[in-house]
């Protein structure tokens, strides 16, 4: 049975909340960790979720020596990796499993690697992540859904990466640092995963220069070895429980966070009156007058994330006035009439979505489109009245570590229904020498 979140809303949130690693950060360094062919990677502040669990599964299928020991830390042994074709079942689940494409071509000179799944969020190819590995000198085919690839060794290559995306330049970066001479990747995401991403792959042994900026340079190294690292926080589950704290009337310090990181939203969170004390690596937030409409544009870091253009949007369905929000990366609004379920007036029109401030929101029986639109979903139903009900968590449980218990510490009415795979992937690579 679908698992759920029955929640009970009207609390307002209160009290400490420690944020978790980033995901997004941490499928890029596991998936990195296989590169070495010396020594062991040992990984601190990954976070539980499934995605993290799917990313160390199609590891160990390909070969690498994986688990989480009882301090919960990952230990990666990569010089076991000796398979190049990456499992259909594990890979459609996300999109992040495509870096093993990267890592298959510049170790083993040959990847065969499903194209990937993940959110339904709109089309999101891997055509860039193919165009650049082909002028590194590899022959690419896409047969039968598998995109093959090969080459005797990558070449350094220079390469420009449409949209500033953010996948392609974490897959091209893991590709070139096994290279034969030099890769310059332009129009480079610049957001602090990427950024993450090059310290772990230097401090492994990697010549990379120019991460945070959009001109990346890769000189390629022999090998790389196996280093302990401890992954950024992630910045999207500080924004969304901030923007929880806000909704609900309450005030939260949100823990364990790095604010450059947040800089553009917390600026657009303080325009829709949120305030936002600041400590060294904390902020406390709190809306004592409510909220009020904002204008928000996303945009590719360090602009508005687009991954917190859910949470944003419901929490301004109770600010006072009509805010308009445009997103720019992707199709990110099949969330909207699962709101409007719970009384938000939201209109959509093409990429823009024009919310007018309600004054209550009342309980509903939603549905999770994904994984984002879980958030917005659970921090609108904290601040509604009544009893939601929320189906299809298991998308939830893909970004977010222990949200129920996070929330249910601040004070909020959330149960759990049913099971969800997050134990039972976890219980294949806790404390478990494979």
């Amino acid at each position: 049975m679908s698992s759920r979140f029955v929640i009970e809303g009207g609390n307002p949130l209160k009290g400490e909340v420690h944020i978790s690693g980033a995901k997004n950060s941490s499928l890029a360094i596991i998936t990195a960790a296989a590169l070495a062919e010396d020594g062991v990677s040992v990984l601190e502040n990954v976070p539980h979720d499934t995605d993290v669990a799917t990313m160390c599964l199609i590891l160990r299928r390909l070969g690498v020596n994986l688990f989480f020991d009882k301090q919960g830390r990952l230990h990666i042994d990569g010089r076991g990796l000796n398979q190049h074709q990456a499992p259909y079942d594990l890979v459609r689940k996300m999109r992040a499993s495509f870096y093993t494409a990267g890592v298959l071509l510049t170790r083993l000179g040959r990847a065969e690697v499903p194209l990937p799944g993940g959110c339904a969020i709109g089309s999101r190819p891997v055509d860039y992540h193919i165009r650049g590995f082909s002028q590194m000198g590899a022959d690419v085919t896409i047969e039968h859904g598998f995109m093959k690839a090969s080459c005797r060794k990558l070449q350094g290559a220079k390469v420009y990466i449409n949209r500033s995306s953010v996948g392609t330049t974490v897959n091209l970066m893991l590709a070139a640092s096994l290279a034969d001479g030099t890769t310059t990747l332009e129009n480079a995401a610049k957001e602090p995963e990427v950024v993450d991403l090059a310290i772990f792959l230097n401090g492994m042994g990697a010549k990379i220069r120019g991460a945070g900026t959009d001109v990346i340079r890769i000189e390629g190294v022999e090998s790389l070895h196996g280093i302990e690292y401890s992954v950024i926080s992630d910045r999207i589950e500080a924004g969304t429980y901030m923007l929880a704290a806000a909704i609900t009337g309450g005030e939260v310090t949100v823990k364990n966070l790095v604010l450059e990181h947040l800089r553009s939203p917390m600026i657009k969170l303080e325009e829709a009156g949120i305030v936002i004390e600041k400590g060294v690596n904390e902020v406390t937030v709190s809306a004592p007058n409510g909220l009020r409409a904002i204008d928000v544009e996303t945009s590719p870091y360090p602009g508005f994330p687009t991954d917190l253009q859910q949470p944003l949007v419901a929490a301004l369905c109770l600010a006072d006035g009509t805010s308009v929000i445009r997103e720019t990366i992707f199709d990110r609004f099949r969330y909207v009439d699962e709101l409007r379920r719970m009384g938000a007036d939201v209109k959509v029109e093409r990429e823009t979505a024009i919310i007018r401030g309600v004054k209550q929101l009342t309980g509903a029986p939603v549905e999770i489109t994904d994984l984002r639109a879980g958030a917005a979903l659970t921090i609108a139903a904290l601040a509604a009245e009544g009893r939601t009900e929320i189906y299809g968590i298991d998308v939830i449980d893909r970004g977010y570590e222990h949200l129920e218990e996070k929330i249910s510490a601040l004070g909020g009415c959330i149960m759990r229904e049913h099971t969800t795979e997050v134990t039972d992937l976890f219980s294949h690579i806790q404390e478990v020498k494979a």
